[in-house]
């Protein structure tokens, strides 16, 4: 499941609701520097937060190890659909 948000805010939350039987989600957004707290809270509610690479630099470290690039998602999505 894939969720796009412009900038994400307290929104990030309506992913989870619009895909509740999902149990991994991504979000695609184009918001740089979400705070620590937000993300750590979307990890804990298994939603993968998918940002621009060019955009990595704003987030904090131990953020950009979590983070996910579009092209890291677009590899990912053709590895599951070729099993």
């Amino acid at each position: 499941m894939l969720g796009v948000k412009s900038t994400c805010k307290d929104r990030w939350r309506q992913v989870l609701a619009e895909a509740n039987r999902i149990e991994h989600k991504h979000l695609l957004t184009f918001e740089a520097a979400i705070s620590s707290n937000q993300t750590d809270e979307m990890r804990t509610k298994n939603l993968q937060l998918v940002v621009p690479r060019r955009l990595h630099d704003s987030y904090t470290e131990t953020q950009r190890a979590w983070l996910m690039d579009v092209s890291s998602f677009i590899t990912l999505v053709q590895e599951r659909q070729d099993m």
